[in-house]
């Protein structure tokens, strides 16, 4: 499992947004978001935390490795 916080992540549409961009970076991936703890977890990732982080950031959120 990868997992990223994701402070700047404050509505359903950032959760929208986040979850489009995961898919479409690794269409395998399972994505679960947490709204209430700004929290991401991606599950199957066939690629890795970096480019994930990376595609989050693209798309205009700030993701931190998260335990």
């Amino acid at each position: 499992m990868i997992a990223f916080q994701i402070d700047d992540m404050t509505c359903d549409h950032c959760v929208g947004a986040i979850c489009r961009v995961l898919k479409e970076t690794d269409p395998d991936a399972q994505v679960r978001i947490d709204l209430a703890s700004r929290r991401v977890e991606i599950d199957g990732a066939q690629s890795d935390a970096e480019v994930l982080r990376d595609a989050i950031a693209e798309a205009g959120y700030t993701p931190r490795t998260a335990p």
